[in-house]
């Protein structure tokens, strides 16, 4: 590894002269670079792994429940922080600032959804959950303004940037922003496994421990299913688990997902990144691999302070390497469910599916304002109407990729109780009012504008041209 001794004092060097990094930022970017550069990973041996029994990863059904009495949710309640990651933008579904303020339903964004269920919970119980935003350099000034609208609410909002790391420059192994890209592109926000240190470094972590805090609820900001669910505090304080995360059954869909497994007696987070090429399909099959990550995962508050200061969260590095205007960069990433294996008495939990309803695309957002969901508290709930127990699976073209053009192509939401599965290609256009049943695919040639009808109930079909209607 000749090479790579010569590369880090150079980067090192750099670094130093890099004003806009904070002491800590460049000594953890060090420390992910030279652990990045000493080929320090952890090497999976396929035989080694064994399937997580019941006391590792825990049926929900299988939990305590929380007594009625009021005094007992206060109590738990008492010991919570909710954190949410907040860094990723709306630029996929076509909306400029922070993902987390796309209108879901009835006018109400992620945010306004997620600081009304919490408010509720104070109301109802007279205590105080806060509510803590990770933004990144790319959401956090949009963010302040935003959480201004909540002044009066009654939640304490909180929020606390990630670490902004240099993009390298990868023939030359040097710093971006060193090479004069002084803009945002020459920075990166290096994923959620920041978020531990991020928020030791922000002086939040102990202003909460100060307060009697205990544990915090992190989540996906666009995952509408990860409420609070005081069952999986109650059983993490009991059986003093310091780090809890949230699995599901997989379907087809989620083939790619994490998957927690026990290795040398630990438990882990499998991710596809590390799986060797010959075991690539065993990996995404149902059979062998059943659950996948939710990314809602529960933290002891001391644990994580101990584990920083200790500098052990050494999570699985992910290089993303990426082509910006023309230059080959390197950025490397962490993930939060990764840090599963460092904490004592690591659990999953198997929770119903209804906790993993994340919007990543107008697909999901056509599924969460439709009649298949309502919003009750600021909670998305399926309705009962609709038997099966998965989601219609919807396919929308790129004419439907962003959000305005979406919006723009539904007189209303079409009704999908009853519906398997949509496929829809070109340039489609539904009235009000629709109905859509079973398996129905639509699909406008090329050059031609295909409207649905108002109060049109397509059942079972194949829409070809105006004909088939």
């Amino acid at each position: 590894m000749a090479a790579a001794n010569e590369k880090l004092p150079q980067l090192k060097s750099a670094v130093d002269g890099l004003t806009e990094m904070s002491e800590n930022e460049k000594s953890g970017f060090i420390n992910l670079v030279s652990r990045y550069l000493s080929g320090e990973a952890q090497h999976i041996e396929w035989s080694k792994i064994q399937t997580p029994t019941d006391e590792i990863v825990v049926p929900y059904d299988k939990m305590a429940n929380v007594s009625e009495d009021a005094s007992e949710t206060k109590y738990l309640l008492d010991k919570l922080v909710v954190l949410k990651l907040n860094g990723g933008l709306g630029t996929t579904m076509g909306c400029t600032g922070p993902k987390s303020v796309i209108e879901v339903r009835d006018g109400l964004t992620f945010l306004d959804l997620i600081v009304i269920q919490i408010e509720n919970l104070n109301n109802k119980y007279g205590c105080k959950v806060p509510l803590v935003l990770m933004n990144s350099f790319n959401t956090h000034d949009d963010t302040q303004k935003i959480v201004e609208k909540y002044t009066k609410s009654n939640v304490d909002i909180h929020t606390f940037n990630q670490s902004k790391y240099p993009r390298v420059v990868a023939d030359e192994f040097v710093p971006w922003p060193s090479k004069g890209k002084t803009d945002k592109d020459g920075w990166y926000p290096p994923g959620h496994g920041d978020v531990f240190p991020s928020l030791m470094n922000s002086g939040k972590l102990d202003a909460f421990l100060s307060q009697g805090k205990e544990y915090v609820f992190i989540a996906n900001s666009d995952n509408l299913g990860a409420i609070v669910d005081l069952k999986i505090l109650k059983h993490l304080i009991q059986n003093k688990n310091e780090y809890c995360m949230e699995v599901t059954p997989k379907t087809l869909a989620d083939v790619k997902g994490g998957t927690l497994i026990s290795y040398e007696g630990k438990v882990q987070l499998l991710e596809i990144a590390q799986v060797p090429d010959e075991h690539v399909n065993e990996f995404k099959s149902i059979e062998k691999f059943k659950i996948f990550n939710t990314n809602n995962l529960w933290v002891n508050l001391k644990a994580i302070k101990k584990l920083v200061e200790a500098d052990a969260l050494k999570m699985e590095i992910i290089p993303n390497p990426k082509e910006v205007d023309g230059v080959k960069v390197l950025q490397l990433e962490t993930a939060a469910g990764a840090a599963i294996r460092f904490f004592d008495n690591a659990i999953g939990v198997n929770v119903p599916r209804s906790r993993f309803l994340p919007v990543k695309a107008t697909s999901d957002l056509l599924l969460v304002q439709s009649d298949l969901y309502t919003l009750v508290d600021g909670f998305v709930t399926r309705n009962k109407a609709r038997t099966n127990p998965t989601n219609p699976a919807i396919e929308l073209g790129p004419e439907f990729k962003k959000v305005a053009s979406f919006l723009s192509r539904f007189k209303s939401i079409p009704s999908i109780v009853e519906l398997d599965s949509l496929k829809v290609s070109g340039d489609v256009w539904f009235g009000s009012g629709v109905v859509l049943k079973g398996k129905v695919s639509v699909k406008a040639n090329s050059g031609t504008k295909l409207e649905i009808p108002d109060n049109a109930v397509l059942e079972n079909k194949d829409i070809n041209g105006p004909e088939d209607l």
